[in-house]
């Protein structure tokens, strides 16, 4: 039980010295009472003290490669080859359901659900995968050592039955029709061009690492400001 202690304080008379011959005095101070600090005559509670534990911070790890577990792949999906040999041959045929690509460890497999053009231009994609960047590579002939931007872009439209001869990458600036196509875009300015097709950009830059690698699947998008956006015609 607590306690408070009240102090009472009074009229108070001022007595004279010895010999003093002049009445008392006296001093009226008006009478109030002072509340002092509350004290307790119990057992004192146990003082709490809140102690602030610091969270522990993740330490970030080595760069994971980005195509090798892909953002678009949908869990639950089965990813086998339908039929086209085994998934991860890049001579195979891989076919997911639906409408997009999805890249697993490397390797594009094409949607089910897109025209037989983009499939093969998926498939042929594949078969360059980690071919080096070569300046003027896949102009001579579409089989080559290595490629280059505009290179890569034709090997792929050449196999999906839309393109003759290899082109540059400012002449894309006027093929096929303007804008997004359905299926398969392409992004050109003079300089460089990459082509996304079901979803999945083919791009010999990579944004990640930096610098021109050859020909890649991606799974990032890239900023496509500068660029003029193309499509095959009925693509």
């Amino acid at each position: 039980m607590n306690r408070v202690l009240l102090l009472s304080v009074a009229a108070i008379s001022i007595l004279p010295l010895r010999g003093d011959t002049r009445k008392p005095r006296r001093y009226a101070i008006s009478a109030r009472t002072v509340a002092l600090q509350p004290f307790s005559l119990d057992e004192p509670e146990p003082v709490r003290v809140a102690y602030n534990i610091p969270r522990a911070v993740p330490v970030p790890g080595p760069p994971m490669e980005r195509d090798e577990e892909s953002e678009n792949f949908a869990p639950g999906i089965d990813l086998p080859s339908v039929g086209y040999g085994a998934a991860g041959n890049r001579d195979s045929h891989p076919i997911v359901p639906g409408k997009r690509a999805v890249l697993r460890h490397g390797i594009a497999y094409a949607p089910a659900d897109a025209p037989d053009s983009v499939k093969e231009a998926i498939w042929a994609a594949n078969r360059i995968q980690d071919r080096p960047y070569v300046w003027g590579g896949g102009h001579g002939s579409f089989e080559d050592y290595g490629y280059d931007c505009s290179g890569t872009v034709s090997y792929a439209l050449h196999h999906a039955g839309v393109l003759g001869t290899a082109m540059g990458s400012s002449e894309f600036l006027r093929y096929g029709e303007r804008g997004r196509g359905r299926w398969v875009t392409i992004y050109a300015r003079p300089g460089h061009t990459f082509v996304l097709i079901a979803g999945l950009r083919l791009d010999t830059t990579d944004l990640y690492y930096g610098g021109d690698v050859g020909p890649r699947w991606h799974t990032d998008a890239r900023d496509t400001h500068g660029f003029a956006a193309r499509h095959p015609a009925g693509l």
